[in-house]
């Protein structure tokens, strides 16, 4: 049997849990023999669930957690003082080495503290990013950071570019990935304090192919490869591309139903736009990794159904396969010493 990645994944977090998250597990299982699944949280709750399916049983494991971390929380308060949480608990499996990452689609304020106070940054990052695969006319692109440091300085923007390039090269297969930093405009003396800052330090950096300024209307045509920011615009990117394409989805839909002659050609291209739209839905892509941390640790939207938390488990495997950690230590951390 191929090398198995063990995954720590919190059954009690999100608006769908424990249905979705235990639905996505068993989809995840079924589809790969090289992982296996640990649930944590309340036991006697996720095996009434897991009852209605069929899996590999030894590819299932239940950790019990009687505590659940609520989306309302404060982040460090609650990692402090719910010790037997779920996201606590997984989060402990990986510090422990008993799984190589972990998966939650809880609060998302407890999965970044705890993520760094547990498993820990590896020496010499600054700041873990969290960094989403999201569509583009090309396939997708990597958007680090989207929420994990609001005030980040350009020597963390620097990391964050070289930490995207390692991921987007191992783990989607792009040799050279471009690199470009969000901004107002196209001209190098263009931005606030922040990009001009960096700008220079990412355009006189060898380690990646950097690309210059990108606007935001630039992002969904696939002009670079990572998009590097701090999180307060990055999660403005994220949260309006979700928005505009649920909206675009919705009027599609309902302009295809405004005449008999519209549902015809509905039914005609059904097939082709139901598979178009899928490359541009976000859980397609899994989740998003804080990258820099000791191991692997994933966070899915609160919102994730089945699908979006299979995506997300089953990334772990290449994530591990491709020793991505030990390539942004050799790559981000010993070039800058």
């Amino acid at each position: 049997m191929d090398e198995v990645t063990r995954v720590a994944v919190d059954a009690m977090g999100g608006d769908n849990a424990p249905a979705e998250i235990m639905k996505g597990a068993v989809e995840a299982v079924n589809e790969s023999s090289k992982i296996k699944v640990y649930l944590t949280g309340r036991e006697e709750a996720i095996n009434k669930e897991l009852a209605q399916y069929t899996y590999n049983k030894e590819q299932i494991e239940v950790v019990n957690a009687t505590e659940v971390i609520e989306t309302a929380e404060p982040p460090v308060m609650a990692i402090r003082k719910k010790k037997d949480s779920s996201i606590v608990v997984a989060l402990n499996l990986v510090k422990n080495g008993t799984c190589d990452a972990f998966v939650s689609a809880g609060s998302s304020g407890a999965v970044l503290v705890g993520g760094q106070l547990i498993v820990g940054r590896i020496k010499g990052i600054e700041r873990p990013p969290l960094a989403p695969l999201i569509p583009t006319e090309t396939g997708c692109a990597l958007l680090i950071d989207c929420g994990a440091n609001v005030d980040a300085r350009p020597s963390h923007l620097v990391q964050f570019a070289k930490m995207g390039s390692v991921y987007m090269e191992s783990v989607m297969g792009i040799p050279n990935p471009k690199v470009a930093i969000v901004n107002i405009g196209a001209e190098e003396e263009k931005g606030n304090a922040l990009v001009k800052e960096t700008f220079p330090l990412l355009k006189n950096c060898p380690e990646i192919h950097f690309i210059g300024s990108i606007e935001a209307r630039d992002i969904p045509t696939g002009y670079a490869d990572v998009i590097v920011c701090e999180a307060f615009a990055g999660n403005i990117i994220l949260k309006l591309y979700e928005g505009v394409g649920a909206t675009l989805i919705k009027k599609v839909k309902a302009g295809m139903m405004t005449s008999l002659r519209s549902k015809i050609g509905a039914l005609l291209v059904k097939p082709a736009l139901k598979q178009t739209l899928k490359g541009f839905s976000l859980e397609e892509y899994g989740g998003a990794p804080l990258l820099g941390l000791n191991g692997l640790v994933v966070k899915t939207h609160g919102s994730s159904k089945a699908n979006e938390i299979k995506n997300s488990i089953l990334q772990c495997v290449t994530f591990k396969e491709q020793k991505i950690n030990q390539k942004i230590k050799e790559k981000v951390i010993l070039k800058d010493e």
